[in-house]
């Protein structure tokens, strides 16, 4: 009981790689992936857009940075170590822009879309009866298998 080296040939495996590559890049699961990540990446756009251009300067408007925004209240935020400024404010400012941009996303996709999602899911767990006729044929059916399995 030796290894068989016929079963090695080097063509079939590179196809069969290639068929297996094709049939991978090729399904609908990646081109569903490239369209979700080319859609997402638009509205992290719409996001922070929003974030960086209504709610920072409305922050910055309430913490007295104008109409920069909360950068305009980070900016004053500095420290210096040795005669080298370390500006932590604008550290500050773009943490709570990213704390702002993932609870804007939570609340659309989790909430509002979760939401929806289970409407949907309670539209599709009530299927509407069958027609008459079909309901007839269903009995039918099922009358002719209790008596198979009785005969």
């Amino acid at each position: 009981m030796g290894f068989d080296v016929s079963n090695l040939d080097p063509a079939k495996r590179a196809f069969s790689l290639f068929d297996e590559f094709k049939n991978f890049a090729f399904k609908g699961n990646m081109i569903d992936l490239a369209v979700g990540v080319i859609i997402g990446a638009a509205f992290g756009k719409i996001i922070d857009a929003l974030v960086k251009k209504v709610i920072m300067p409305l922050i910055g408007a309430m913490t007295g940075g104008g109409a920069e925004g909360a950068a305009g209240w980070a900016k004053s935020l500095t420290t210096t170590i040795n005669g080298v400024e370390i500006p932590y404010g604008e550290f500050l400012a773009e943490l709570i822009s990213f704390l702002i941009v993932a609870f804007v996303l939570f609340i659309a996709i989790v909430k509002i879309l979760g939401w929806v999602m289970s409407f949907k899911k309670k539209e599709a767990a009530a299927p509407p009866a069958p027609p008459p006729d079909v309901a007839l044929l269903m009995e039918i059916r099922d009358l002719l298998k209790t008596q198979a399995a009785k005969g």
